[in-house]
């Protein structure tokens, strides 16, 4: 079997977040929600680009937003992973 052990797990380098250039390289748009409303939106990523550069990390980008609909600054970012016909993982 296959079973990690945790001296393995101890050992293994920390992933690098995932960047505006992944999401291009993919085709991929940036999945935005407001943890304060819940309110939520797919963005194109070529303004951020622009703004920000390929290699600025997605999980950050949420810092320098505002929600459009209660005006907080509470955003959570991160790739819009393609639908598969039913909701794949929730966001709490």
């Amino acid at each position: 079997m296959g079973a990690f052990k945790t001296q393995d797990i101890a050992k293994t380098e920390p992933l690098s977040p995932i960047t505006l250039q992944d999401l291009q390289n993919e085709a991929l748009h940036l999945f935005c929600w407001c943890n304060r409303c819940g309110h939520n939106a797919e963005l194109a990523i070529d303004p951020f680009i622009t703004k920000l550069g390929l290699h600025f990390p997605v999980p950050e980008i949420g810092r320098h937003m505002k929600c459009s609909q209660c005006q907080a600054n509470d955003i959570a970012t991160r790739p819009a992973w393609p639908r598969h016909g039913g909701q794949l993982a929730r966001h709490s």
